[in-house]
């Protein structure tokens, strides 16, 4: 099996962490379209979650299942893992979304912040894998994207654990990468610059109150300090470009980078 071809992803199963909102959302509901079955995970109003749980079932004929698991916690994510298994046979897709944001200067810093993003942004990353791996090598075929970001490339002030982060998310692709060059498994991430997700949109809205400035000024100068074509990614652009890398057109494409940035790390 070299991708999946004309057929879909019919038959295949998903795993996005951090799915009930934003980029991760998006990308779940572009392999349901697909005809993937779906795991998603995350946080939200457990009312909300199930109802979007059923509508993206629902919308696209797949099969929609929903994992709470804690991603500071090794054993729940394992837990995720093996459930998605049992419940469809294999995970032929994992996408390390989850992430969280905490900014201050370094030596301010709270070491439970910096522990926090750590665990979420990249070691959850490592234990995904390490769950899913040896099941993809035994089928001959997996595909692993890490949502890393342009902070995975270039760095900003006061942003020190999730750059550290990101900059491991992109070392770790690399790595899982050359061990699987020739398993029928890839490993690649995707570098998203500035998207409008509630995470931005949280930063937006200080710097807003900070600077006693309107939310509108505030956005255009996010955009514009980094990201020269002064629009945002949006999360269908990066669904559409994870759905490629499971694709025959990417099935030799592997330790790479996709930038979705404006224009950002080309500066």
């Amino acid at each position: 099996m070299d991708g999946y071809g004309d057929k879909g992803m019919k038959g295949k199963t998903a795993v996005v962490t951090g799915s009930t909102s934003g980029i991760g959302a998006a990308m779940a509901a572009a392999f349901a379209a697909e005809g993937a079955n779906i795991v998603i995970n995350g946080l939200g109003d457990a009312a909300e979650i199930e109802k979007g749980r059923a509508a993206l079932g629902a919308a696209h004929g797949v099969q929609v299942i929903y994992h709470g698991a804690d991603m500071t916690r090794p054993e729940e994510i394992e837990d995720l893992i093996r459930t998605a298994e049992g419940q469809f046979g294999s995970v032929d897709i994992l996408v390390n979304n989850a992430g969280i944001q905490h900014t201050a200067p370094i030596e301010d810093f709270p070491v439970d912040k910096w522990n926090a993003v750590i665990a979420i942004n990249l070691s959850a990353a490592f234990h995904g894998m390490r769950a899913v791996l040896p099941g993809m090598k035994t089928r001959g075929w997996g595909r692993i994207i890490n949502v890393a970001s342009a902070h995975g490339l270039v760095a900003s002030v006061n942003k020190s654990a999730y750059v550290a982060a990101k900059h491991g998310i992109v070392g770790l692709t690399k790595v899982a990468a050359l061990e699987n060059a020739q398993s029928g498994v890839t490993c690649n991430a995707i570098c998203p610059g500035w998207v409008k997700t509630p995470l931005v949109v949280a930063q937006i809205e200080a710097r807003a109150k900070a600077n006693g400035t309107s939310v509108e000024d505030e956005t255009q100068a996010l955009l514009l300090e980094k990201q020269p074509s002064g629009q945002f990614t949006t999360v269908e652009q990066l669904a559409g470009a994870a759905v490629f890398l499971c694709g025959d057109a990417a099935s030799n494409m592997t330790g790479t980078t996709v930038t979705l940035d404006g224009g950002w790390t080309a500066q």
